[in-house]
């Protein structure tokens, strides 16, 4: 049994430093501090501020990448009944923002990390702890990739303890609707945008849903609509924008899912138009991300040599997996999806979890999940 005396501090240590998204730095810190105090051969921050450190084994092979993200989103301390930043143990309970999502699993992937003897591995284990993921997910560990060349990658994130193959992808989807502007009180002399978007909507909700037998629905959700002039004082709004979220799955690009908006049917003479929404960020170092929302699905076959080795790592460290597919969006989305390097998820938690209030793990969990690690590193590297 993997043991918990560095295990449970260092997570209590990872969940007491607020890190949202673009304010990593001192948690970033943190983990390469613990990283070096473990015996990693190399520990560093690049230079969008992710962490990244190697444990280099004891004969030549492949690289193998296991990342965690360590920012978060927000807590308002008066929803919560245990302090979100307090990492209080209550049983067998560890409550915290990010306990799920996903700073145990970034806790437990070090420590697995740090326990494998290296002199029996074949190649290397290289851990990340990536910024900004719950802003965009990919773009951060694309650059760790583009420094240490996983072969193959685990993405830490919240499994049940299962093994997961696969993961839909999202994309955040603009229409925008135009009309005529006019004063209120002589509306026929406009054209209402809104109700020109409440037919677009109407249109593009009737679409069929597209469902993958692993990876579930394609739907899209109605997050948000805004008319301009806001506020609409006595004046007709010329221009209505809404966003969707679109969940994807495999094989659609970015130009299939506009071409089914565009191509909705009973719209004529309606001015419309669909886009995905190009994003800017900044990571706490001050570089800049900078792509389109849109960040794919993924699938391997379950009797990939990746998944297979993955699931008799898990078996040795004494878990029983089931093998899924994540429902939401991972930095996946770029190892899979994208870099298309062999790529399966892992880890303590339940996606229902992630961004609760009260969100917390178990510390059986935690143990468990750094057997997992363990597991999956041995049986990949052939330990």
């Amino acid at each position: 049994m993997l043991e918990l005396s560095g295990l449970i501090p260092f997570t209590q240590a990872l969940v007491r430093i607020p890190s949202f998204s673009m304010g990593e730095q001192v948690v970033v810190a943190r983990v390469v501090q613990e990283m070096q105090q473990l015996g990693f051969d190399r520990a560093w921050v690049d230079e969008y501020g992710s962490a990244i450190g190697v444990i280099e084994g004891g004969h030549s092979g492949p690289t193998l990448l296991l990342d965690a993200h360590c920012d978060t989103v927000g807590a308002i301390r008066s929803d919560w009944a245990h302090d979100p930043f307090g990492a209080e143990i209550v049983g067998d309970s560890l409550y915290g923002r990010g306990t799920t999502d996903t700073k145990g699993n970034l806790a437990a992937i070090v420590y697995a990390a740090a326990s494998v003897d290296r002199s029996r591995l074949t190649g290397r284990v290289v851990v990340s702890a990536t910024v900004n993921e719950e802003l965009m997910e990919g773009p951060t560990l694309k650059a760790v990739m583009d420094a240490v060349h996983p072969d193959g990658v685990v993405i830490g994130e919240a499994t049940r303890l299962n093994l997961n193959r696969g993961g839909r992808g999202r994309a955040e989807v603009v229409i925008e609707t135009r009309g005529r502007s006019a004063h209120s009180s002589s509306p026929q002399a406009g054209l209402c945008t809104i109700h020109e978007m409440i037919k677009v909507i109407q249109a593009v909700e009737s679409l069929e849903v597209q469902v993958d037998p692993l990876l579930g629905a394609g739907f899209m959700v109605l997050t948000d609509i805004i008319s301009d002039p806001y506020p609409g004082h006595s004046v007709i709004a010329n221009r209505c924008r809404a966003t969707y979220d679109r969940r994807l799955l495999v094989g659609e690009s970015m130009s299939s899912v506009l071409e089914r908006i565009n191509g909705c049917q009973g719209l004529q003479g309606i001015d419309y138009s669909a886009s995905i929404l190009y994003g800017e960020e900044k990571t706490y170092t001050g570089a800049e991300l900078k792509m389109h929302k849109f960040y794919p699905a993924w699938k391997f076959a379950e009797e990939h040599a990746l998944v297979q080795s993955a699931l008799q790592g898990l078996r040795s460290a004494g878990l029983d997996p089931s093998i899924g597919a994540y429902r939401f969006c991972t930095n996946a989305a770029y190892s899979a999806g994208t870099a298309n390097v062999p790529t399966v998820g892992f880890g303590l938690g339940t996606e229902e979890d992630a961004h609760t209030v009260d969100e917390h793990i178990t510390l059986n969990d935690l143990q468990l999940a750094a057997m997992g690690y363990t597991g999956i590193i041995k049986a990949v590297l052939n330990f």
